[in-house]
């Protein structure tokens, strides 16, 4: 077999031609960091050699929404549920399973990486991992839509809109008037569609959108204060995991109680939510079946002989848990 030629190793890299033959040659004007990545990537793709060299059947798995920020997913719940059925999934079908680390960026790892295909977890706008991997012509199956999807993406997501529009259905319904949106965090589709969707029905209710946006590391919930000193809002809907806990922190702060003064559903896939006081509702975006039909189309699209998946949307539906924390709570005198 022949070996990967200037054009791969470029393309690999994300680089001209001449830039690699500079770097493999010692001439130009290159940065060490560009020539020893240059050279790294060469190493890799087997340039040299009589063959490319092969994976021993290794699936790789990223979550670059927070791409290079020091932060482990594997902390939140529906990372490590999704994660922990997504090695059971690989390894079913005789494959091993890499995680990447959150930090590591658009450099180096990502170039030269040896993996047979890639599960990509919310991917964002403008994402410079997935730029490297499409370059090197790395099959890829996404969890969450990617925001600029490709003809051929396949992708497993909810649908984002059905699920907004149907928790704030059920705010409305227990007599929330105000309903107020956490989110705005991330650059990802999901954090886009259902900002978006909650503009869209609050415009069609004829009520003004609160937007909050989610800090991680507001674990004492200040970024309610506004809002809940001024009493805005008599309901929130937060759409990442600790958002539910800095809610109740700063109701409790302001005196608000829940249900009766505020209704709260947040999505979570962490069970201590159903032993909170009061219990919260929560919204399941059911990460480990997202997982098993994300690992399995990519197995698929690996297979000489198994039918590709089709591309698109891969859709898992969203599972609300209405608990005390959303309902109207019957006045003592009514009973």
């Amino acid at each position: 077999m022949s070996g990967p030629t200037l054009a791969d190793i470029a393309r690999a890299a994300e680089v001209s031609t001449a830039t690699v033959s500079h770097a493999l040659n010692g001439t130009g004007r290159l940065t060490d960091s560009t020539r020893r990545r240059v050279r790294e990537v060469a190493t890799t793709l087997g340039y040299g050699s009589q063959r490319t060299p092969r994976t021993a059947n290794t699936l790789g798995v990223a979550v670059t929404t927070y791409g290079g920020s020091a932060w482990n997913f594997l902390e939140v719940p529906y990372f490590a549920r999704l994660l922990t059925v997504a090695t059971a999934t690989a390894h079913a079908h005789g494959y091993a399973l890499t995680i990447l680390p959150a930090t590591c960026g658009a450099e180096t790892p990502w170039h030269t990486l040896t993996v047979d295909g890639m599960l990509i977890l919310d991917s964002p706008t403008d994402d410079p991992v997935l730029r490297a991997l499409r370059a090197r012509d790395i099959p890829l199956v996404f969890d969450g839509r990617p925001v600029d999807p490709r003809p051929g993406d396949v992708w497993v997501d909810n649908d984002h809109t059905a699920t907004t529009r149907e928790v704030l259905a059920h705010l409305a319904a227990s007599g929330a008037r105000r309903i107020a949106l956490q989110a705005g965090y991330g650059d990802e589709h999901y954090t886009q569609v259902v900002t978006r969707t909650y503009e869209q029905w609050s415009h069609e209710h004829g009520r003004t959108p609160l937007l909050l946006t989610f800090d991680p590391h507001d674990t004492s919930g200040h970024s309610f204060d506004t809002a809940f000193t001024a009493r805005t809002c008599d309901a929130v809907y937060t759409v990442y995991d600790p958002g539910g806990r800095q809610v109740l922190a700063a109701a409790a702060r302001h005196g608000l109680r829940i249900p009766e003064d505020l209704r709260l559903v947040c999505v979570s896939e962490d069970p201590a939510y159903a032993e909170t006081d009061p219990p919260v509702s929560t919204v399941t975006l059911n990460p480990s079946t997202i997982a098993e039909t994300a690992v399995t189309a990519l197995v698929s699209s690996l297979s000489p002989t198994a039918p590709p998946p089709l591309p698109g949307a891969l859709t898992v539906p969203a599972v609300l848990h209405p608990r005390l924390s959303s309902h109207r709570r019957t006045p003592p005198d009514s009973m």
